[in-house]
């Protein structure tokens, strides 16, 4: 299906005063692309949406083509539209929504206002959900069952499949000829071995609720992978490597092969790393300790280690890494200390696990911009054959980077995770091979 070229890519405010700039793009090239992609990336307050422009014959997910991107910050306490130009923030606009059902009928509104997004020329939505439990290994076309499944896991991830719930209700409104698509952030690390996804409790009790390690951000994992293959030359299959997701939620995963064997993050994605908010894994024993002293019930529990835990809580005031690097008291050192602790030995476990891995991989807001995160993971793996390259990083703060000298025998790289190209080409995938089934029944 081909897609028309956007009739506008940027307005005048109604003052005329300034630019609402929508990546100009050097303008969209239709002959370079053949499908129009509209992708929402939910977080449990912000709500990213790109257009992104589909090859004929793409093959990794970065071969698309970012046409727009903007995303709500803050949905529900003063929010604000942002919007990206060459992954910068190219404006920024306070606005009032409440919630993720307004913030998405908001963004398809503030589409059409720019001329940017001819909905008929859309080919699909794609849609990012976090929980997809262990039914869907790939992305799939929307469906009452595929629906009824997400709400189903809504309970391990309550904070973010309930957004992508809010959004398809929307969208079954307002575009109800466009395909919407999911694609699921669980689904790349199904191909943990049991000895990695299952418990150590009882066997009976975890099958008959479903209790295992499924990870997250798969998406993300996935396309540090395959652009790392792309870099090297090589074939995703034949990679070995460790990925960082790293930003306010964070995780790493073990890739043997092209293939996810372990992950940090588990039945819900508050196991794993210490992060922004989160705390990441804790003594279990800790949460009917803090109802017992704090005369409080388990959810209140669950909202502290998942909202006023993890950076935030040890350093205060903030989570964001580089307002903590530039901060001297105890408290920020700390926090910074004990997070790239916390990540360093997951490297160490994975780098065990793997027995050959061949690079380590940084993606993330925080592992893409804040160079003395980095520095402080990689500070002791020169036993592994790391030959950390101290200027390269202090210089990489935004974009693609090697960290690592020549003659390391463990790479150390950044790779500027795009989840929205990733999301587009999953949903392309799922959808074409979908539409060769029917062709072929």
């Amino acid at each position: 299906m081909e897609s028309g070229v956007p009739s506008r890519i940027f307005r005048k405010s109604e003052e005329g005063a300034s630019l609402i700039r929508i990546s100009p793009f050097r303008l969209f090239e239709a002959s370079n692309f053949v499908m129009l992609a509209l992708v929402f990336n939910p977080g449990s307050a912000s709500l990213k949406f790109e257009l992104i422009g589909l090859g004929p014959d793409q093959t990794f997910a970065s071969e698309g083509k970012k046409i727009l991107s903007a995303s709500l910050e803050g949905i529900g306490n003063h929010a604000r539209l942002l919007v990206f130009q060459d992954r910068e923030i190219a404006q920024s606009e306070p606005c009032e929504i409440p919630d993720m059902h307004y913030g998405t009928g908001f963004a398809l509104r503030w589409l059409r206002e720019q001329g940017a997004a001819e909905m008929k020329d859309l080919a699909l939505v794609g849609l990012r959900v976090v929980h997809g439990g262990c039914r869907y290994r790939s992305a799939v076309s929307m469906s009452p069952r595929v629906r009824s499944d997400i709400e189903a896991f809504e309970e391990l991830a309550p904070m973010h499949n309930k957004s992508s719930l809010a959004i398809l209700d929307v969208l079954a409104k307002e575009l109800p000829r466009v395909p919407v698509v999911a694609a699921f952030d669980t689904s790349f690390h199904l191909t943990l071995p049991e000895v990695a996804w299952r418990y150590p409790i009882p066997r009976s009790i975890a099958d008959q609720f479903g209790i295992r390690k499924y990870g997250f951000h798969g998406l993300s994992h996935r396309y540090m992978l395959e652009q790392y293959a792309r870099t090297m030359g090589k074939q995703p299959e034949d990679c070995s490597i460790i990925t960082l997701h790293l930003e306010s939620g964070c995780s790493a995963a073990a890739i043997s092969h092209g293939r996810s064997v372990d992950t940090t993050m588990g039945l819900t994605p508050l196991e794993g790393l210490m992060m922004g908010t989160r705390s990441g894994s804790i003594d279990p024993a800790i949460i009917p300790l803090l109802m017992l002293k704090l005369g409080i019930g388990a959810d209140r529990v669950v909202k502290l280690l998942n909202l006023e835990s993890g950076l935030l809580g040890i350093a205060g005031q903030t989570f964001d890494t580089r307002e903590l690097a530039k901060r001297s008291d105890f408290a920020a050192r700390l926090a910074l200390e004990m997070f790239a602790y916390r990540v360093r030995l997951a490297v160490g476990g994975y780098l065990a696990t793997l027995g050959n891995a061949e690079a380590l991989i940084f993606g993330g807001g925080i592992g893409e911009d804040t160079p003395i995160v980095r520095e402080m993971v990689c500070k002791g793996l020169e036993g592994w054959g790391l030959a950390f390259d101290h200027e390269a990083n202090a210089r990489s703060t935004a974009g693609p980077a090697c960290l690592s000298r020549p003659e390391s025998r463990l790479q150390a790289r950044v790779i500027a995770v795009e989840e929205g190209l990733q999301i587009a080409h999953e949903c392309s995938l799922a959808l074409s091979a979908e539409e060769n089934m029917r062709r072929a029944a």
